[in-house]
């Protein structure tokens, strides 16, 4: 492969996701880097984005009905996405930790990777609901 040229704007992208506690999209990221960079295309922020994932420094997360999220933990992990506002968060489950083993072992073939998302309504949405009905 050959060596890629440093490019800054690829490189604040990296840093504003490695810092980002949420999980953005490639609209907001577009947004923050507008700020920075007022000449940059919404093409180049997803070119970048797309370069990090192929690169392994970021994780593309696809959701049903909404835009594509990154995030910078690229280790095995799972995901919650709330059903009301969207909103994604990792979530530790040690009990899935094994699981790519005991479905091989279950498959005739080799399972290489797989990935486990949650829904439900987050905290924040429960706590709406509930002080919407008490109001």
């Amino acid at each position: 492969m050959a060596t890629l040229k440093y490019s800054r704007q690829r490189e604040c992208i990296r840093e504003y996701i490695r810092n980002c506690r949420e999980h953005p999209t490639a609209d907001s990221i577009y947004g923050k880097m507008k700020n920075e960079f007022p000449n940059i295309s919404l093409g180049t922020v997803y070119r970048n984005l797309s370069l990090l994932v192929e690169l392994g420094e970021i994780t593309k997360i696809s959701i049903d009905n909404g835009p594509d999220r990154f995030d910078c933990n690229t280790n095995p992990h799972s995901h919650f996405v709330c059903t009301h506002c969207h909103c994604i968060q990792d979530i530790d489950v040690p009990e899935i930790d094994g699981i790519v083993e005991k479905a091989s072992e279950k498959f005739n073939g080799k399972v290489s990777a797989h990935r486990t998302t949650f829904y439900g309504i987050c905290k924040h949405c429960l706590e709406e609901e509930k002080n919407q009905k008490t109001s």
